[in-house]
């Protein structure tokens, strides 16, 4: 990982290299019988931030075509304090526009999506039930993955 925040030309890099490491994650998680992955970040916010900082949006085509395979996202609401990681996290100031743009983007592709709130316990709680309620609109719309 960069120990610094990227920079507009390393986005493209960044967003296939997230969805290289996807693939292999679920195909191991295939091989183990594992029925779900969860991603952190996904290539869609690769996207987003390269727009929000850069003014680039060349990488929403694609990041949008990689989301299409997502059976659901759990969106992470900014109500918790922000806190620096050490790596490459840009401040408190961009977490909510950031945030924003994400879910705009997930509403305008009809992505199935649930907000993750509270801290936590709650906030799991609030996840587990999130989950639970993607795979029951799952089963029921008869959606399946693809790699």
């Amino acid at each position: 990982a960069l120990q610094r925040t990227p920079l507009q030309h390393e986005q493209s890099d960044i967003l296939e290299q997230q969805a290289r490491d996807e693939k292999v994650a679920l195909e191991k998680a295939t091989d183990q019988g594992q029925y779900f992955v969860f991603c952190d970040t996904a290539p869609l916010l690769t996207a987003v931030y390269s727009d929000f900082v850069f003014g680039d949006t060349s990488l929403y085509p694609r990041a949008r075509e990689l989301h299409a395979r997502y059976a659901m996202t759990l969106i992470l609401e900014p109500d918790l304090p922000w806190v620096a990681d050490g790596l490459q996290r840009d401040g408190a100031h961009v977490q909510k526009p950031i945030h924003l743009k994400i879910a705009q983007e997930l509403r305008g592709m009809g992505s199935l999506h649930y907000r993750v709130t509270g801290s936590g316990e709650a906030r799991l709680a609030c996840a587990r039930a999130a989950v639970l309620a993607g795979n029951t609109h799952i089963a029921a719309t008869g959606w399946r993955r693809t790699i």
